[in-house]
């Protein structure tokens, strides 16, 4: 485990998490926001600068079992947000491993970075490596999907399981007519971030109208890293994040897949990067999840499909117990 540096650590002594009328502001590494397992980090080299990846790395709580479960965040989302899987798969007897991304969260924010679901799989595999993890169940929800499809895609020997919990890049959203932003378009629109907008976004864009108080606390999470002392790194890593997302899809690639997959889809989600700013008849045509798991599982050779009726982009949050033992069931097949 490799200690927090001393800039860290003075910020995180400088914001203590402490909710204002407005709620609260983190650090640029999200310093004073509280993780539900000891969280590390991760040091290594890339693109001649040194970068730090926080993890969370729990061991079995029920009999190990001898497999690991790397768990991927979305975009909008941290490590931290896979707390109740986290739970049930160490109670399950797996190891369960949780990065932080280079660009969010716990992680660095690079001045200048060269964004790709290539790197950002080179980054995970590099961590596991020191972990000693040699294969490992690969779960990824909304934009960590499409990093598991990439991981497994560049890693199929280290993967024994590719399980996509809502993953965005289902389609081609560039290809279907949506517009494309820049990088600085992005950029002055996460400088507008709020805790309010973000709320409003993934109440009808996520839960299908439907809100939970316990969910405040990561919309809380997102708007407090966007609002502290990194707001202007934190959006700008935000907007070349975007960027990637928009121009790299894996969707082309499903067939490619050569491991065991599982999709697991909330077939309620409208989820569909760029859609605020897509032509009505553009919008109306993409984030169908009803449709997109469907056509994906026909897609990807072998890949078994669990759908959540009327469940949003995060099933694993709206109903954790149902999805945390579809989750079990699958892993075991």
């Amino acid at each position: 485990m490799s200690p927090l540096n001393t800039a860290s650590l003075l910020l995180t002594l400088a914001l203590p998490a402490v909710a204002m009328a407005d709620g609260p502001a983190y650090g640029p590494q999200l310093q004073g926001f509280s993780y539900p397992y000891p969280l590390h980090i991760f040091t290594f080299e890339s693109q001649g600068r040194s970068l730090e990846m926080g993890y969370m790395d729990v061991a079995a709580t029920g009999t190990a079992n001898g497999h690991t479960a790397v768990l991927m965040h979305g975009k909008n989302f941290c490590g931290a947000t896979w707390e109740d899987s986290i739970k049930a798969l160490s109670g399950a007897g797996y190891r369960v491993v949780v990065p932080d991304q280079v660009g969010f969260c716990t992680s660095s924010k690079p001045e200048h970075y060269q964004y790709s679901f290539q790197q950002l799989s080179l980054n995970t595999h590099a961590l596991l490596e020191k972990l000693g993890v040699a294969n490992a169940a690969i779960i990824g929800h909304s934009t960590g999907g499409m990093l598991a499809t990439r991981y497994a895609l560049l890693y199929p020997q280290q993967t024994e399981k590719l399980v996509l919990v809502n993953p965005i890049g289902l389609e081609d959203w560039k290809a279907l007519g949506v517009p494309y932003r820049t990088v600085d378009q992005w950029y002055e629109r996460e400088l507008k971030l709020s805790a309010d907008g973000t709320r409003k976004y993934e109440q009808s864009t996520y839960y299908v109208g439907r809100w939970q108080p316990a969910f405040d606390k990561w919309v809380d999470m997102l708007a407090g890293l966007n609002k502290g002392p990194g707001h202007k790194a934190v959006a700008w890593n935000s907007a070349l994040i975007y960027d990637m997302i928009f121009t790299q899809p894996v969707f082309y690639e499903f067939p490619n897949l050569k491991v065991p997959t599982l999709l697991m889809i909330g077939d309620a989600d409208t989820t569909a990067i760029g859609s605020d700013i897509a032509p009505p008849e553009v919008k109306a045509r993409i984030g169908h999840y009803n449709v997109l798991g469907k056509q994906v599982a026909r897609m990807i050779p072998g890949a078994k499909l669990v759908e959540f009726a009327g469940l949003g982009h995060a099933p694993q949050m709206e109903k954790p117990v149902e999805f945390n033992a579809a989750l079990l069931k699958g892993l075991e097949k």
